[in-house]
């Protein structure tokens, strides 16, 4: 991911102004790296190494997720139609 996109993202998902950590980018900005490294086993599976890191990267997002759901379902509910996570 380039810093265009992260930039982006983060300017899509921020919650006010000079916003970079909240639990809405960390979501997005996972998500986007986690679609990279998706294509990136289609093409090499035995990869081990990377499969590590996109299983570590899914936890974490699915961690945050929670977190969301916890604090602010309406948000919560917003994140996953905007990125299209559940079904």
């Amino acid at each position: 991911m380039d810093k265009a996109k992260k930039a982006e993202l983060i300017k899509e998902f921020a919650v006010k102004e000079g916003d970079v950590g909240s639990s809405q980018v960390q979501i997005a900005i996972l998500t986007e790296r986690i679609k990279g490294l998706t294509a990136h086993m289609s093409a090499n599976p035995k990869d081990k190494h990377t499969m590590r890191g996109l299983i570590r990267m899914v936890n974490r997002r699915r961690k945050l997720l929670r977190y969301l759901n916890s604090e602010s379902h309406d948000e919560y509910t917003k994140i996953i139609k905007k990125l299209g996570l559940r079904k």
